[in-house]
């Protein structure tokens, strides 16, 4: 299945240039140069048949976790960051306004259901969750992208990273057919829904928008490191 991708990427850089780029623009890029084990192909079929692919593909998703730790932790700090530049920059903070408790975005949360937290946690399931979500945020930030405009370019590579690690993480998910990704439609729906003439509107969205993310990578850099640390994947 072809999968939707960002909208926007960021350019070729010229090897002088990359020494003056900050952390959050660097990395990505470099994080694409880093072999995916999870994408690696799998040993054709023989006479082993699936104990070889459940021999092959426990390591494989292991192997990804560090990589999906650090960028999991990079999204949220900088998440974090822009939520308090927005509160400095147009006074749009948590509590600066009753009408921020108005939200009806729909925007991903992780829940108890979904096998992220430590009591009853369950890898599959919370990996197609946290894959599933940041493939819904995707469009959301590119809303962002467009109103934030202050910010345009560390929104831009928020973006391609959050997809970056969206695809990384599916890669790892035992059937990743089972993430859901937002189709076309749904995202120009959703943009739709979205835009507004007034710009104190805009800038409250984008505040929840940034406020729910941030949460969202928070637990998913919890889940992620659990991972990791446990080792808990079946190999």
């Amino acid at each position: 299945m072809e999968l939707p991708q960002c909208r926007r990427r960021p350019p070729a850089l010229p090897a002088a240039a990359s020494s003056a780029l900050p952390p959050l623009l660097l990395l990505p890029l470099l994080l694409l140069l880093l072999p995916v084990a999870a994408a690696a192909p799998l040993p054709g079929a023989d006479s082993s048949g699936e104990a070889e692919l459940e021999d092959t593909a426990g390591p494989a998703r292991l192997a990804a976790l560090p990589d999906c730790v650090r960028l999991a932790r990079l999204l949220h700090t900088r998440a974090a960051q822009l939520q308090e530049e927005m509160c400095e920059k147009f006074t749009v903070c948590e509590n600066s306004m009753e009408m921020l408790v108005r939200n009806n975005l729909n925007l991903p949360k992780v829940t108890e259901e979904d096998g992220c937290l430590l009591a009853g946690f369950n890898e599959d399931k919370c990996l197609r969750k946290i894959s599933s979500g940041l493939y819904t945020f995707r469009t959301y930030l590119e809303y962002i992208q467009e109103t934030f405009t202050s910010e345009k370019q560390n929104i831009e590579s928020l973006c391609y990273s959050t997809e970056h690690l969206a695809r990384t993480v599916r890669q790892m998910v035992i059937n990743p057919e089972e993430v859901t990704i937002p189709d076309s439609a749904t995202q120009e729906s959703l943009r739709a829904k979205l835009k507004s003439d007034k710009t104190w509107i805009e800038k409250i969205t984008t505040h929840l928008i940034l406020r729910d993310f941030t949460s969202f990578m928070e637990k998913t850099v919890r889940a992620v490191r659990y991972l990791k640390n446990t080792r808990s994947f079946s190999v």
